[in-house]
């Protein structure tokens, strides 16, 4: 049985970065939120399941491929006017190449450090990637409008507003 959620109240999610050397494994979504987008693999937590497990049975779920660890990254706390708000505890697997697998969420590709900026992928999600490919833990949060445009972006570790 679903538990349904107030409108306002936020989300619990995980983002599951995937990378091999110089690449991530990011899938263009089919589904909203973000159609059309390349994003990270990732879900929302289970009833009584910890971010790092639904970290691990996301990867597993999204695209067959099974890790022994995950690495916490940070997190991305979201809010809007809307229904659209998320606390997002982010994490990163090491993998090794394999040919992108077949995903029911959406078309899996292996895209290049250095092709980043050129893709089409949530604002939030490039200062994600920047900040794990430099090895910085992160805690962004996102403001949006009532069109789900973003408004404004603060990383609060480095006390620095972004946007």
């Amino acid at each position: 049985m679903k538990h349904q959620i107030a409108e306002g109240l936020k989300r619990t999610a995980v983002i599951c970065l995937l990378k091999c050397g110089d690449q991530l494994l990011l899938l263009k979504r089919k589904n909203e939120p973000n159609k059309g987008l390349y994003t990270p693999v990732g879900g929302k937590l289970d009833p009584f399941e910890t971010p790092e497990a639904a970290a691990v049975r996301e990867i597993r779920e999204e695209t067959g491929i099974v890790v022994d660890e995950v690495a916490y990254c940070g997190m991305l706390i979201e809010t809007s006017p809307t229904k659209y708000n998320w606390t997002s505890f982010v994490y990163l697997s090491e993998i090794d190449y394999c040919e992108p697998p077949t995903c029911n969420e959406g078309e899996l590709s292996w895209i290049a450090q250095d092709k980043l900026d050129t893709i089409e992928t949530p604002e939030t999600d490039l200062y994600i990637y920047h900040a794990i490919l430099k090895h910085t833990k992160f805690n962004l949060f996102a403001e949006y409008n009532q069109d789900l445009k973003m408004i404004s972006l603060y990383e609060a570790l480095e006390n620095k507003v972004l946007m």
